[in-house]
């Protein structure tokens, strides 16, 4: 049977007076009627709070004011494109319609995974971020055993270089090399007796990616500085986003490569162009180890810009998929 979509709200004169239309039009064109409430998803009330009632009648949409005759006569233009499909695609059209109108296990868990993205991706960069902050806690209190397992699960995401990384309960936050430049903190150099760390061919670089700390030092989180603050720029932007009402509209490709692209790209880069100790790159590229707040600042900047790009448009194809099963379900249900 023929089903129709009607887009409405509670309290809508205009969408009591097409349900009415519909009523008396039934018994010449039989149909099923499935209501949305608009109200049920943020999405939907924005795009159709000014436009209802909206109805779907197969490929065909009508918008406020409708009358009779315009429904009658989509309504039979719809009838006859329904039954000739029948005629056409048989058994098959009519298991493929019958599939489209069950709403199974499967659509109940994609439907929920769209309305609640947003909470899980929180969550998952929550965990993901926070278990590196639980190695160094966990080592503060004497479980080695799990702290380490910990650090070894990070190890192939990040580099983990101690003069990288963020230190808990120790003496300072965190410990440059001394080529950073930085003054009055202890430099890396001073409190792990490694040496040779400026040149990135050394032996020591992998002592400097195995070391963790101690009690006077603190330990050492298992996500290097960048690392952290990427994370938690995507996270916070997620915060920010959900807590407008998923309104805020993406970031223009254009300054997601100039804020977010650029300066990460600029500190890492010439970081890293910087240490090949290559006498002809040298005099083009003069050696420099970042800092600290340079390493957070651009992550930051990478990660909340990245984010601010791509969610918006996640949103978008999610809202897509809710509006789909929503309609789905009212149709079930009818």
């Amino acid at each position: 049977m023929l089903i129709v979509t009607l887009y409405t709200r509670k309290e809508c004169k205009l969408c009591e007076e097409v349900k009415g239309h519909l009523a008396e039009i039934h018994k010449d064109i039989p149909h099923r009627l499935a209501e949305v409430d608009i109200e049920s998803d943020p999405a939907l009330k924005k795009t159709y709070s000014e436009k209802i009632p909206v109805l779907e009648i197969g490929p065909y949409t009508l918008v406020a004011p409708i009358t009779k005759e315009q429904l009658k006569m989509t309504l039979g233009a719809a009838s006859d494109r329904h039954g000739q499909l029948k005629r056409v695609g048989g058994e098959a059209y009519e298991k493929r319609v019958r599939r489209g109108q069950q709403f199974t296990t499967a659509d109940r868990v994609s439907f929920w995974m769209s309305k609640h993205y947003l909470a899980l991706t929180v969550f998952m960069l929550l965990v993901y971020v926070g278990l590196p902050f639980l190695a160094p806690a966990l080592m503060k209190a004497g479980a080695e055993a799990p702290a380490r397992a910990l650090y070894v699960i990070y190890s192939p995401l990040c580099h983990q270089f101690g003069f990288r990384s963020f230190f808990l309960f120790g003496e300072q936050p965190y410990y440059p090399l001394a080529e950073a430049n930085m003054q009055g903190v202890k430099t890396f150099d001073e409190v792990s007796g490694l040496q040779d760390l400026s040149n990135p061919s050394s032996f020591s670089r992998l002592e400097a990616r195995r070391f963790i700390g101690d009690e006077t030092t603190g330990y050492k989180v298992a996500l290097c500085e960048r690392d952290v603050a990427i994370y938690l720029g995507l996270m916070f932007f997620a915060l920010i986003f959900g807590a407008s009402g998923r309104k805020i509209p993406p970031l223009h490709w254009s300054l997601w490569l100039i804020l977010a692209i650029g300066p990460i790209g600029l500190d890492g880069f010439s970081q890293l162009f910087s240490q090949f100790n290559l006498a002809w790159l040298a005099s083009l590229v003069p050696y420099r180890e970042s800092t600290p707040f340079l390493r957070a600042l651009t992550g930051a900047l990478f990660g909340f810009g990245t984010a601010w790009f791509s969610i918006p448009y996640m949103e978008e194809s999610m809202a897509e998929t809710r509006q789909l099963y929503l309609k789905k379900f009212a149709g079930s249900k009818s």
